[in-house]
């Protein structure tokens, strides 16, 4: 009797047992759906089905030129508004790490819904989209979280955040399975980005780990103002000058809600080896809609490491980085030469050999010739008027055949030529002569029925300071040297895009 209730009282303690683990699994399991955070977006940012959005993401890949930068790519700036308004830009930068492999991505985004000090580093679960789960590497997120007190978990800063989730399904695309890091940023001063930088570079070590930086440019304002204001932080980043990026953020110059991801991603490039910067794609909300009275900007930009192909822009270069691609460079440029070849057989210029969208866009550009280093003709449009390539087309027939101050160019000197072009930002009124930088930007003086124009690059080549800038541009518009002081004289400034032929 007492052996049977022995064993009855052990085969009831295995039953109990066994329903302890099965319970402590069920939990486990619930545990890990708790830590997945489901998607927020799925169905109005971007779409809900797996094949459409897949399918419109391949798409958007698919209208990238083929050309990818043959460095070791540390960073990409990615925009985050719907899929619709910004996919395309983004598909820039996603387009040159397709098919690569990292140990892990870090996506950084700022918090535009949760206000806190410092950043928050999400260590646990995965995040999930339509196109499936992506697991975050929680030894990363657990080593950034012991670098400093500034980092923190806050649940509250991903709950409806969609800085860091608009990243992931290009990422699912284009890496296929990968680990990765979120990270929102509740402020963005310089001191809390230096220090998620360092923390970043002090976790990583060596491994191959992607820094993705999302923001959007300026918000709400004319196309006009916007591209002007993101002029000035496109810039900025083109040169890897961080603390002139903040600056311009601080002081209302250009505007970015994801300004401190940026910043991080730049002080990481720069710690990590990733010496260059490559702009890929700038628009903004008006070149989708077609309305362009209040519009978002998007930029798409990759921070590097050069293999000897392409450097930094030196120094001394003038102008600024307007997205345009090599292929785009070279195509106005041939346009430009057979414009003027055509000319000279006595036909009309070729028709457009090219269906990019930035060569469609109305913008001022000058076409500058040289023979032997001298200027041999120089005519633009200030303002966009026309198609990018068509303007290109007509300032060289222009330069070649119109510029009153030389005779038109003849067959024979044609091989001896040189063409360079300016494609222009739109003007800006200075209210503070302060604010002109020699080099990057140029000049136009209005005043009474006067006006004159100097491109960036002349300054440059003539080592003038400002005050002599505006000087020659005042000679330049008939006017005395100091005329640009005069109240009723109007100075604005604007910069461009520089390039010619036999550049790299």
């Amino acid at each position: 009797m007492k052996v049977k209730t022995t064993g009855r009282l052990a085969a009831a303690g295995l039953v109990i047992f066994l329903i302890f683990l099965i319970v402590l699994k069920d939990r486990g399991e619930c545990d890990m759906v708790q830590d997945i955070k489901k998607s927020v977006l799925a169905g109005t940012w971007y779409p809900g089905n797996p094949e459409r959005l897949r399918a419109d993401i391949l798409s958007y890949l698919a209208k990238v030129p083929g050309e990818k930068e043959g460095g070791t790519i540390v960073a990409l700036v990615s925009p985050h508004a719907g899929l619709v308004y910004s996919g395309q830009v983004a598909a820039f930068g996603y387009r040159q790490i397709e098919g690569k492999s990292y140990d892990s991505v870090i996506v950084i985004g700022p918090s535009h819904r949760a206000y806190f000090r410092g950043a928050s580093v999400y260590d646990r679960g995965g995040f999930e989209t339509p196109l499936g789960v992506v697991p975050v590497d929680v030894e990363l997120a657990g080593a950034l979280l012991a670098r400093d007190k500034i980092l923190s978990f806050r649940p509250e800063a991903f709950a409806q955040e969609n800085s860091i989730e608009m990243q992931l399904p290009f990422l699912q695309v284009v890496l296929g399975d990968f680990t990765f890091v979120p990270v929102a940023m509740g402020t963005q001063d310089e001191d809390t980005c230096r220090r998620l930088a360092d923390a970043i570079v002090s976790a990583v070590g060596d491994r191959n780990v992607l820094i993705v930086a999302s923001t959007d440019l300026s918000h709400y304002h004319s196309y006009r103002e916007a591209v002007a204001m993101d002029t000035e932080l496109i810039d900025r980043i083109a040169r890897l000058d961080v603390r002139a990026f903040l600056k311009a953020l601080e002081t209302g110059k250009g505007e970015a809600c994801g300004g401190g991801p940026v910043a991080v991603a730049m002080m990481v490039a720069e710690k990590r080896g990733g010496a260059a910067v490559r702009i890929l794609k700038y628009a903004n909300s008006g070149d989708v809609t077609g309305d362009k009275s209040g519009v978002v900007g998007y930029l798409s930009a990759l921070l590097y490491r050069p293999d000897g192909r392409q450097g930094k822009r030196e120094s001394g270069d003038a102008g600024v980085n307007l997205g345009l691609s090599r292929q785009e460079k070279e195509t106005l440029l041939r346009s430009a030469r057979k414009s003027i070849e055509a000319r000279l057989a006595g036909k009309s210029a070729p028709p457009p050999e090219s269906e990019s969208e930035r060569l469609q866009e109305k913008r001022g550009a000058f076409v500058t010739l040289k023979k032997d280093e001298r200027l041999r003709g120089c005519i633009g449009y200030i303002e966009g008027r026309k198609p990018l390539l068509e303007t290109v087309q007509e300032m060289a027939r222009a330069a070649a055949f119109e510029d009153p101050r030389f005779y038109p160019v003849t067959a024979d000197e044609l091989g001896g030529l040189s063409i360079e072009i300016s494609v222009l930002t739109p003007l800006v009124p200075v209210e503070d002569v302060g604010e002109i930088e020699v080099g990057r930007h140029g000049l136009y003086i209005v005043k009474g029925h006067r006006s004159g124009l100097l491109l960036p690059q002349v300054a440059v080549e003539y080592g003038w300071d400002r005050e002599t800038f505006l000087a020659e541009t005042c000679r330049k518009a008939g006017l005395k040297s100091d005329a640009w002081k005069d109240r009723d004289a109007k100075i604005y400034s604007f910069s461009a895009d520089i390039f010619g032929e036999g550049e790299k």
